[in-house]
């Protein structure tokens, strides 16, 4: 079952979702307070979230995406009905610019295509200044980013390890796309089963729910044994810069395929 809008295919029901949650919880060195999900989808990341008993904030900048909530998860009201479970329409950077609240983690899923004009307002260095700003102490901030050219996986990895202290790695739970964490501090280095006990029982069993004859620790497992060093992507395009506001990377997909494929000038 697939997410569509304007036709381009946004998400599906995928323990990808579920990981972008957990991963970042489960490596917090505090107990949680607050969680912010930017970018709603189908809710699957809303719903992993309030499995903690946390508050928790949905940022989606559609109205009718969050709408269809129910259509994708038959349990939507009981969450929506959850004790400090919020849904808030709004673009997801000018929420945090202007919000005054503290969130011990902010997990980001931007729509795809990651080429998408104005899709690098949620990966540049100054939505990351953004988000530190509202981090509280030892959050963390889980950045997923699906597959991409090596030029725009080098220029995201910058942006994260210019923006934070500490930054790790991680191919998804299915092999593709990544994981990021990033934090002003560090990050634990906790083993599976360790990850796995930190979870409540809600989001043990949430976070193996659509996996077949798998526990949450074996779960756990498949993520970090993919961990790979952020600098092992910068180093596929070491001359890429760090993106930014005004040097928005991945929305000049055509002009880097262009030059790639044939001797191409730029102009002036």
């Amino acid at each position: 079952m697939d997410l569509l809008v304007n036709g381009i295919g946004m998400t599906r029901l995928t323990s990808v979702a579920k990981v972008m949650v957990h991963l970042p919880l489960a490596h917090l060195s505090q107990p949680p307070r607050h969680v912010l999900v930017v970018c709603f989808g189908m809710g699957t990341s809303f719903r992993s979230a309030v499995s903690w008993g946390v508050p928790t904030t949905v940022v989606d900048l559609i109205p009718s995406v969050p709408a269809l909530f129910p259509y994708f998860h038959p349990d939507a009201q009981r969450v929506l009905s959850a004790p400090g479970a919020r849904v808030v329409v709004d673009d997801g950077r000018r929420f945090l610019e202007r919000s005054l609240e503290r969130f011990d983690v902010v997990t980001i899923d931007p729509p795809p295509p990651v080429e998408a004009a104005g899709s690098s307002l949620l990966y540049s260095r100054e939505f990351y200044a953004v988000i530190e700003r509202r981090l509280a102490p030892g959050g963390i901030v889980a950045q997923w980013i699906p597959g991409a050219d090596p030029e725009i996986l080098a220029s995201v990895a910058k942006a994260l390890q210019h923006s934070f202290t500490y930054v790790r790695a991680f191919h998804s739970i299915h092999g593709w796309g990544y994981h990021f964490l990033a934090s002003m501090e560090p990050i634990p280095l906790r083993d599976a089963a360790s990850l796995a006990s930190r979870l409540p029982p809600e989001a043990a069993a949430d976070l193996v729910e659509w996996l077949s004859n798998t526990t949450p620790a074996g779960a756990f497992a498949r993520v970090l044994v993919s961990e790979l060093a952020p600098s092992s992507l910068v180093r596929e395009a070491p001359d890429t810069p760090a993106l930014a506001d005004d040097r928005p990377v991945n929305e000049y997909f055509f002009l880097r395929w262009w030059a790639g494929k044939r001797d191409w000038v730029p102009p002036g």
